[in-house]
């Protein structure tokens, strides 16, 4: 852990200049400004003073949770061949059933479909990224070509076919999948 860079970034979020909190912890700017740099180390009861001036404790400063990961690539996809279906889904963003919406890539080979657990509350998207492929909400078909997109609330029975393939992503919220 680089002590001195967390300090330096907890006053900066705190608004304070290292001039004012160095005169709140009862330490000289020069002081601050070597920690900041890791040219000092404090003392335990220090350090304990300057977080408290910074409105944190040790436990708070030194609990270093793991980083939330954000980007996602192929090795991080999971992937289910539906043959009956004639479907591919690659699940783009690993354990997105614990969130509120759930993206995936949907790859429908000549003939093939989709068919969720439906109806259900909540909201469908997807932007087709090839081909074409025609939603089936209720008694109504919609067609969808290759750089458009649709939406729809999923409370009526549906699902997604494709007459000659597509590939597309697919949002549904919450995660019906």
């Amino acid at each position: 852990m680089n002590i001195g860079l967390k300090l330096k970034e907890l006053r900066i979020v705190k608004g304070l200049t290292q001039e004012e909190l160095a005169d709140r912890a009862e330490l000289s700017k020069g002081f601050i400004s070597q920690l900041e740099r890791n040219l000092t180390s404090p003392s335990i009861a220090t350090l304990t003073d300057i977080l408290q001036c910074l409105g944190t404790s040790l436990g708070e400063f030194f609990n270093e949770s793991p980083e939330e990961q954000i980007v996602f690539g192929k090795t991080d996809y999971f992937e289910k061949h539906d043959a009956e279906l004639k479907n591919n889904i690659k699940w783009i963003i690993p354990n997105a059933q614990k969130n509120v919406m759930e993206p995936i890539l949907l790859t429908l080979e000549p003939g093939g479909a989709t068919c969720p657990d439906n109806p259900h509350e909540g909201e469908e998207f997807g932007y087709v990224m090839q081909g074409g492929v025609s939603i089936h909400i209720g008694s109504k078909t919609y067609k969808v070509k290759k750089g458009e997109s649709f939406y729809f609330v999923s409370d009526k029975k549906h699902y997604l076919s494709s007459k000659a393939g597509a590939v597309l992503i697919w949002v549904s919220s919450p995660p019906s999948f």
